[in-house]
């Protein structure tokens, strides 16, 4: 069989009909009774037992989930260890410095200001909000055992409860004194901390962390 001069992609130097009887068509059509056999249907695949159906229900249907997620604790940073102190860049305290004493089973840091160098007490930080520094503070032997998630999370709900319309209107209430138990726990870690910090470092942690016109973060060590 004589192969066809390509002038363009598609287009031969051949026409239709010529071509037709080039490629011995006219044969294969005479052979099958004047039609071009025809090809044998391929086979549906079978629909799994699983798919969706064509149409949804109009209201949602619970459905039970295939798996749980677990929710790992966060992998702590190298850059911050017992005894580092971390600058706080968001939340109520942001611009203070303060010591990072332990992981809790949440992921979260345990830190404390002290309170009564900075005023921050001991609270939970997620640690994508603070900036690790490199002091660091050798801790004495201090007592966290009351110092857990749960700890703090009952302090937390108590915040959280929501003002209605009428409270939000009246006047401001006084503010509620602190529960004994906290205050006296606050009290002791400051008193176990306070004789390991020398008077430099004192007074580098009463200090706010500020930028300035013409500091460069990006360029700087801490």
């Amino acid at each position: 069989m004589a192969k066809a001069t390509v002038i363009a992609k598609g287009i031969t130097a051949h026409g239709r009909s010529k071509t037709y009887k080039r490629r011995g068509l006219w044969a294969i059509k005479k052979k099958h009774g004047g039609k071009f056999p025809a090809k044998p249907a391929a086979k549906k695949a079978e629909a799994p037992a699983g798919k969706a159906p064509r149409l949804y229900p109009a209201e949602d249907v619970p459905k039970p989930l295939s798996h749980r997620a677990v929710r790992k604790p966060a992998k702590l940073r190298a850059s911050i260890a017992p005894g580092s102190v971390l600058i706080l860049i968001a939340g109520r305290f942001k611009g203070k410095r303060v010591v990072f004493l332990g992981q809790l089973p949440s992921g979260l840091l345990l830190v404390t200001g002290p309170f009564k160098l900075n005023g921050v007490p001991a609270r939970r930080v997620n640690q994508a909000y603070v900036i690790a520094t490199s002091t660091k503070v050798a801790l004495p032997k201090l007592d966290l055992s009351k110092f857990t998630d749960s700890y703090f999370k009952v302090a937390e709900d108590k915040k959280a409860k929501k003002k209605g319309e009428d409270e939000f209107f009246k006047a401001a209430p006084e503010k509620k004194a602190l529960a004994a138990d906290y205050v006296a726990n606050q009290k002791a870690l400051d008193a176990a901390l306070l004789p390991a910090l020398s008077a430099d470092l004192k007074g580098y942690l009463s200090s706010r962390f500020t930028l300035r016109d013409g500091d460069r973060p990006h360029l700087m060590k801490f």
